[in-house]
């Protein structure tokens, strides 16, 4: 890929952040049985996808209230990846090794998208403030 920066959610360490983390879940998954991957497989790709897309999503939308609403989606299937992943290992379809290649992503991104909502929720007080101290 070149080295010209990238705009809008491609450009946002979150996302690529989320797009390695769908990638290693994909991998993963892919060397399960059958019945793994339609029960808990499916599930668990699911959600690690729905991280990335929502924060694609939202920075698609008109407003900065709209815009962190996919934030805060993309904040629920992080947990519900985290979740699934427990399953997994619960049910031995996941190796220590594994995880432990994984909980550094999901440690990191948790703190990224709270700080990424927070700046989201700054930039729609921004004008109430603005507003405010006109008068």
């Amino acid at each position: 890929m070149a080295n010209t920066a990238k705009k809008g959610f491609e450009g946002l360490a979150i996302y690529r952040l989320s797009e390695t983390l769908a990638d290693m879940v994909w991998e993963m998954v892919l060397r399960w049985g059958q019945l793994a991957q339609d029960t808990v497989g499916k599930q668990l790709v699911r959600a690690a996808d729905g991280i990335g897309a929502n924060i694609a999503e939202g920075t698609g939308r008109g407003t900065y209230v709209d815009h962190r609403r996919f934030v805060d989606m993309a904040r629920g299937s992080l947990y519900e990846t985290t979740h699934w992943l427990r399953r997994a290992y619960r049910r031995r379809l996941v190796q220590a090794g594994e995880t432990t290649k994984l909980k550094p992503l999901l440690e990191e991104l948790k703190p990224r998208l709270n700080a990424y909502r927070n700046s989201l929720t700054a930039r729609i007080r921004r004008p109430m403030r603005q507003i405010t101290n006109n008068k």
